[in-house]
């Protein structure tokens, strides 16, 4: 199955609204690696390595996110693959 990295920036009402933890448990469910944080100014940033399928699943979810955020805008940068990670975490 084919591989994918992408560097995503999602802008809105994204902190304070358990968008990095929910982020978590569904990279965790779908097998994806890497990392989210919250930004200063608002935005959440995150790495995101997995197949492909479901790193297009993570992407879609994170346009809405979770009940209460309100995604306005979401930034997929492609990246190339590293197998960098072996899990996904929260950072500061």
């Amino acid at each position: 199955m084919r591989k994918r990295r992408v560097h995503v920036f999602i802008s809105g009402r994204v902190q304070g609204v358990f968008f990095r933890a929910s982020a978590k448990k569904k990279a965790r469910g779908l097998g994806i690696t890497g990392w989210i944080k919250n930004l200063p100014g608002g935005r959440v940033e995150a790495v995101l390595e997995g197949d492909s399928e479901s790193v297009e699943k993570i992407v879609d979810w994170a346009k809405k996110g979770p009940p209460a955020a309100k995604v306005q805008d979401i930034e997929v940068e492609e990246k190339e693959y590293r197998a960098q990670f072996d899990s996904f975490k929260i950072v500061r």
